[in-house]
């Protein structure tokens, strides 16, 4: 009795030291950022971002261009493949913390020297009555072994749930993914539309400059125009003409970039343009600034890996302490076939139980907690961070597609004057009240304001679908 309490006390002394050695990081909290309401923005909880993009999106080409992106986008795919791989890493995690059964048939021959203790030994030991051991000696085993890690320190366990934080986190990378993915389609759709109606444009303004320089060559005739004139119109007329190369060429390379996020060869992408310049530009309704926190799939991405990284600590931290685990095994073994059916001679048995821990040279463990502890802190950063981006991005888009709208408003009357400037300065060129300079840079003028039109208005288009994107709109 008292040599059992003694082996108790040496017992919780062992326990009290290894315990005692085991080093503690503390880790600062996330600081909360306090997500002030959005400037001009009401209290309403109305969230675009609650619409599916094939709401969002009102053209049947850009939506047909997304659906197809969604299947056979390559990085997407490669993104997939991921989440398969986190699945999978939660049963594996799952498997560690459960016994273990396995199986073993084994068949060996063995010849030992006769002057041995062990050939002494088979030498003159007899099995059965006239038999003796067979020289070279078999041995067959047939049996079961099992083994089993007791998580007393729930280190396996909490492996499997940081795996599962992990899958979580993985599952929401995608889904930023899609966001980002449909955001692309977009901008580079409307960017594409925007082309098609500047080349339009640099072709109206070809047909205008055409008929001036039509109209000066004339005025040269009759002696009331010189050959500046003449050549200064030409020069208008071959730089629109060059220009026009350049806006197919952009044509093209945002063609094939659709094409490319849509995972197929180079094509004519389908599209409507004429109506561009009367495209509606939709009210977005922001919410609140809170609930980014659950429609941003990045900020939730960053939430799981947090909680991973925060069990990734404790897993580490139980790497310090013993682990127990039993192991046991059941079988038949006979150095003939014959001889394994010989119940119970031929039976074999085990069962062993171990109690492992480090106690000495823990150095390796120590830096595996501190990087573990490390990368928590990472995470904790990365978080903070994540959630600051998105309330900037929410905050600069809304005040992008206020200030857009106010600036597509005063470009169009910008515009109309100079359309109409455009016919009375040909009418005071043929009447000698204007010179060829004051047509040439109202035309010029004239075109680069359309040009930077339709380009507002691309604009607004883009920055629209950007707040989208910022509100965490277009995985759902």
């Amino acid at each position: 009795m008292f040599k059992f309490r003694i082996q108790n006390i040496l017992f919780l002394l062992l326990t009290l030291l290894v315990f005692s050695c085991v080093p503690t990081q503390k880790v600062r909290e996330v600081n909360k950022i306090a997500l002030e309401q959005y400037d001009g923005q009401t209290t309403d909880t109305l969230n675009s971002a609650a619409v599916n993009w094939k709401d969002f999106f009102s053209d049947r080409h850009l939506t047909a261009l997304i659906d197809t992106a969604l299947v056979n986008n390559q990085e997407l795919n490669i993104f997939l493949q991921q989440i398969a791989i986190a699945k999978n890493e939660i049963k594996a995690r799952k498997g560690e913390y459960l016994p273990f059964l396995n199986y073993g048939v084994g068949a060996e021959v063995e010849k030992v020297g006769e002057f041995t203790r062990k050939g002494a030994v088979e030498e003159n030991l007899p099995i059965r009555k006239n038999e003796t051991f067979p020289d070279p000696l078999s041995n067959y085993t047939l049996g079961l072994t099992a083994s089993w890690e007791l998580d007393v320190w729930k280190k396996l366990r909490n492996s499997k749930k940081a795996a599962v934080m992990k899958y979580l986190a993985t599952v929401e990378g995608k889904n930023f993914m899609v966001t980002n993915l449909v955001a692309e389609i977009a901008d580079a759709y409307y960017e594409l539309v925007a082309l098609d109606n500047q080349l339009a444009i640099i072709e109206q303004n070809l047909e205008i400059q055409q008929n001036a320089l039509h109209i000066v060559k004339l005025q040269k005739q009759a002696a009331r125009a010189t050959e500046l004139a003449v050549k200064r119109f030409e020069a208008e007329v071959l730089k629109n003409r060059s220009g026009k190369y350049e806006i197919k060429q952009q044509i093209v390379e945002t063609e094939n970039r659709i094409n490319f996020l849509i995972g197929r060869q180079p094509a004519k992408i389908d599209r409507i343009s004429q109506n561009f310049m009367d495209s509606v530009i939709d009210t977005l309704l922001a919410g609140i600034p809170a609930q980014l926190l659950r429609n941003r799939p990045d900020i939730r991405k960053a939430e799981f890996e947090l909680e991973a990284a925060k069990l990734d600590v404790k897993v580490a931290r139980a790497n310090f302490y013993p682990s127990f685990s039993l192991k046991a095994g059941i079988g038949l073994e006979a150095f003939k076939p014959e001889f394994l059916t010989s119940i119970p001679e031929s039976i074999l048995y085990s069962i062993v139980g171990d109690v492992v821990g480090p106690l000495i040279n823990r150095n390796a463990i120590k830096a595996e907690y501190s990087s573990a502890n490390a990368k928590q802190l990472q995470a904790v950063f990365d978080y903070e961070k994540t959630v600051l981006n998105a309330y900037m991005e929410v905050v600069n888009g809304l005040s992008k597609v206020e200030n857009l709208k106010n600036n597509y408003e005063f470009k169009n009357q910008q515009v109309d004057a100079l359309t109409k400037s455009i016919a009375i300065s040909n009418k005071l060129f043929q009447s000698a009240r204007a010179d060829y300079m004051e047509v040439l840079l109202t035309q010029r003028d004239a075109l680069e304001s359309k040009i930077e039109l339709v380009e507002t208005r691309k604009e607004q288009l883009k920055a629209r679908v950007a707040v989208f994107r910022a509100l965490g709109g277009g995985w759902k």
